[in-house]
């Protein structure tokens, strides 16, 4: 799994009663605190995927899976084993409530109203101000995929899919990208070049699968 990366990408509610009014965005993890309420399977999903961006994580619960154990003593997360009590969220950033007790989570996201936090109840989605969505990470590229809700199942096998589509190769690609975005004057030369570039190495993708069919 690879780490050491900032920017993670959630689909934002801008308003309530709005159907699809979801903003895809890219929050910029480097000065964010993470809250993750409750010590289960879900946490521990959201702790992993997360990890991906940042280690900047707390962990509040009574209770502890093993598996949530292991990631916390490997990852030096902090981790408060007790019952939420109200208030705990203050100073965190970014909260996710990963509780069985769907009114606790409710109170929560109430709660959170009173601070500057964007907040997560895994099981309301009425109480959520940004959602999780089904993403492809590799090295500087990522893809994420949202239904806004219709269908995980699709934005899972759309990820499966795509991941096997793009080659493990394009972070040394982005890599040379970045680069010669460095060194080349800025103008259209410099846009067409590139555009030609980025075509020529997505269009050797479909070369490589032919090869691998015959």
């Amino acid at each position: 799994m690879l780490r050491n990366k900032s920017i993670y990408f959630v689909t934002i509610k801008l308003s309530k009663g709005v159907p699809m009014a979801h903003f895809p965005a890219f929050i910029n993890f480097d000065d964010k605190k993470v809250l993750i309420i409750g010590g289960g399977l879900i946490a521990y999903e959201k702790v992993y995927h997360l990890l991906d961006f940042t280690k900047n994580i707390t962990i509040i619960s009574n209770e502890l899976t093993q598996d949530i154990k292991e990631l916390i003593d490997n990852n030096n997360l902090k981790c408060i084993l007790k019952l939420y009590e109200k208030g705990d969220i203050s100073g965190f950033d970014i909260i996710v409530v990963a509780v069985d007790d769907l009114n606790l989570q409710a109170k929560i996201y109430e709660e959170s109203r009173e601070y500057k936090c964007l907040c997560n109840c895994v099981d309301l989605q009425e109480c959520c101000d940004f959602f999780f969505p089904a993403y492809i990470k590799k090295d500087d590229l990522i893809v994420a995929i949202s239904t806004s809700g219709s269908s995980p199942a699709m934005a899972k096998q759309l990820r499966i899919f795509l991941s096997k589509i793009i080659p493990n190769s394009i972070g040394e690609f982005l890599k040379e990208m970045k680069e010669l975005r460095k060194t080349m004057p800025k103008g259209k030369e410099r846009m067409k070049f590139l555009d030609k570039k980025v075509q020529g190495y997505i269009n050797s993708w479909e070369s490589s699968d032919e090869q691998k069919n015959k």
